[in-house]
């Protein structure tokens, strides 16, 4: 078996009602980059790129597609390292490591095809066949209601089974946002997990202000209070707070994570599998996550494809930490507006009482609508 061919889909759709968080860009329209890798005897495997859909396309199709034409996809990890060293000079994260890991998810999809197997029962196994879901979403959208607005989708979400919550953060003042949080804890009660992510938009001493304040909320996790390259930031700000804080969505590889993980700067780290490098690599940064004490919760936005990669190295990760009543793996299910996630799949990845099964399907365990993709292809 070889690889014969790869294609890139540039999706984009308009957003009906256009949102933003603290980094102040709107998001009028919803793009992916899906990468379609078909073999010598006609199995396709489907892949997802983080990031501008145009560049992980361009990324692909000029730089890496030729490099993998004619190997064996059940060579995945020595495609990784290949893709990787022939790109390391100019490429060692952001959308050369994006581009990498869409291709690294089809070919786990080709191999669980392959041998009729899910991706996780090749990646280490399933310790759960059902992972825990928090909706995210509360983002900024009517600047006049942002705190309304927040405690009426906060409301919609429990109603809808979700036990856990993502919140948006970072309004220009430490009141407006303790303002804000609050409101979406009295609404939604003591028993509903309750997360913060302020997309990096704190300086040091803000971010510890304002942490301290939120502790009194009893929120789980403050998510990128800073800026992802100040390391030794991340260290002041964990060690300064009780409560967890987490970041990494914006980092790459295990070489990335690697000084955050040994300095503990942060208690939860989370990789894209989109992103940082696939499954093949977010599997080492998890295990390097665990040598050293700290918790793996990756970040999930884009399509089925990567939603279902995402709910497959999830179910292959061990309790964290392992004991007689373990905190459940929580998987991120962003809740704005988005067809890609809702109408890709043919059978659609749905959450039921914050509960979202593990697919057991071959390969990822969705097939693709390529309706969907013709109807949204960019040109």
């Amino acid at each position: 078996m070889k690889i014969k061919k790869v294609t890139c889909h540039w999706l984009s759709a308009p957003v009906e009602r256009p949102f933003t968080s603290s980094r102040g860009w709107l998001y009028s329209t919803r793009n992916t980059c899906l990468v379609e890798i078909e073999t010598d005897d006609g199995v396709v495997g489907w892949g997802e790129c983080y990031g501008p859909s145009a560049v992980a396309k361009a990324f692909i199709e000029t730089q890496l597609a030729g490099q993998i034409i004619g190997r064996d996809p059940f060579d995945v990890e020595v495609i990784w390292e290949h893709l990787y060293n022939r790109i390391k000079d100019y490429g060692q994260t952001g959308m050369a490591i994006a581009a990498i890991s869409g291709i690294d998810i089809a070919l786990w999809d080709i191999i669980g095809k392959v041998t009729d197997k899910p991706v996780h029962k090749l990646i280490g196994g399933a310790f759960r066949n059902e992972v825990q879901a928090y909706a995210t979403g509360l983002y900024f959208i009517d600047m006049d209601r942002v705190t309304e607005e927040a405690v009426e989708e906060a409301q919609k979400f429990v109603s809808e089974g979700f036990r856990a919550i993502k919140m948006k953060i970072g309004l220009g003042s430490l009141q407006k946002d303790i303002d804000r949080v609050a409101a979406v804890r009295d609404a939604i009660g003591p028993d509903v997990r309750l997360m913060v992510d302020a997309n990096h938009c704190y300086s040091v001493p803000n971010a510890i202000r304002l942490g301290r304040k939120l502790q009194e909320l009893d929120i789980d996790w403050f998510e990128e209070p800073i800026s992802p390259e100040d390391i030794d930031g991340y260290v002041e700000v964990s060690r300064a707070l009780d409560m967890a804080v987490a970041g990494g969505e914006n980092d790459f590889t295990r070489f990335g994570f690697r000084d955050k993980i040994v300095r503990k700067a942060m208690d939860i780290v989370q990789p894209d599998v989109c992103a940082a490098g696939g499954l093949t690599e977010c599997k080492k940064i998890a295990a390097m996550a665990s040598a050293h004490g700290v918790e793996c919760v990756p970040h999930a936005w884009g399509s089925a494809v990567g939603l279902a990669a995402t709910i497959h190295f999830l179910a292959s990760l061990p309790d964290q930490p392992p004991c007689l009543v373990p905190q459940p793996v929580l998987l991120e299910f962003e809740q704005e507006e988005n067809p890609f996630r809702d109408f890709l799949a043919k059978e659609p990845i749905v959450q039921k009482s914050g509960v979202v099964a593990v697919p057991g399907g071959p390969g990822l365990g969705i097939e693709v609508d390529r309706d969907v993709i013709q109807k949204y292809r960019v040109a």
